[in-house]
């Protein structure tokens, strides 16, 4: 079921719908009786990438997602007993800037520190397995005591692949379903996340590490302009709403 997914999701990155576009495109022009039809299938490709690479649309889309979680939450007494990052993608250890796969995994692991600073959490949970030979979460837990987090405070998850597993795993790791659960992941990422811990903890303060709308963005012809920017940012949050159908469809 996984690996559907995974294919499900690759199908829907509009740089896959494009190619597939412009070949069908490709073909039928050689066809001399369907040149009219490749044609057709030309100019739908072309507007297509114009549409999902200019700024309007990415934010809109960005908007969706994160519209909910421009205000964090104030917990209860001021006070979170977890402090939750989930991985968006880590290297084995090296420099830190050949440390993380993406800027949202950085993001996330900082603005957690912040937070477990800021709330005094008991626990700072490092959740994530990947592909490479150390598991995500080993890899942010080591970032994280570089960065002053106390060893004895840090716990690691490194079996769980996915966002369903996170919580799966940290529904596992504490006993008491009462506690203060703030989870740290991308403005994006963050409905499908708050939606899997809320079914294992009463209390979960969701606690952005970032954004991709862009609310001071002002409409200009520049925005306009298609851009790669856009197009990867079109494409994460095409990818966030396919994993959240998913999990629909799955009832996980």
């Amino acid at each position: 079921m996984e690996y559907i997914y995974l294919v499900f999701k690759s199908f829907v990155d509009p740089v896959f719908i494009i190619f597939v576009l412009l070949l069908a495109a490709l073909i039928l022009c050689f066809a001399g009786s369907k040149k009219k039809t490749g044609i057709l299938i030309l100019g739908l490709a072309i507007l297509l990438l114009y549409g999902l690479s200019i700024a309007p649309v990415a934010n809109y889309l960005a908007y969706s997602l994160e519209k909910n979680y421009f205000r964090s939450p104030t917990p209860a007494e001021k006070k979170i007993d977890v402090i939750v990052v989930l991985s968006g993608g880590a290297y084995d250890i090296n420099a830190l800037n050949s440390t993380f796969a993406s800027e949202s995994s950085a993001a996330r692991l900082l603005h957690g520190v912040a937070m477990f600073n800021k709330y005094g959490a008991k626990y700072f949970v490092c959740a994530g397995k990947g592909a490479a030979k150390m598991p995500e979460g080993e890899v942010l837990a080591q970032m994280a005591l570089a960065l002053g987090v106390p060893k004895d405070r840090i716990r690691i998850d490194a079996k769980s692949n996915n966002t369903w597993e996170h919580a799966v795993e940290l529904n596992k790791m504490f006993v008491n379903k009462n506690l203060y659960v703030g989870i740290v992941t991308s403005g994006y990422h963050m409905k499908r996340s708050e939606r899997e811990f809320k079914k294992y903890f009463r209390n979960v303060v969701p606690l952005s590490a970032s954004y991709s709308y862009a609310a001071s963005a002002k409409r200009n012809a520049l925005q306009y302009i298609p851009q790669t920017d856009a197009l990867s940012a079109t494409a994460t949050a095409l990818r966030e709403f396919v994993g959240s159908i998913w999990y629909e469809i799955k009832g996980v």
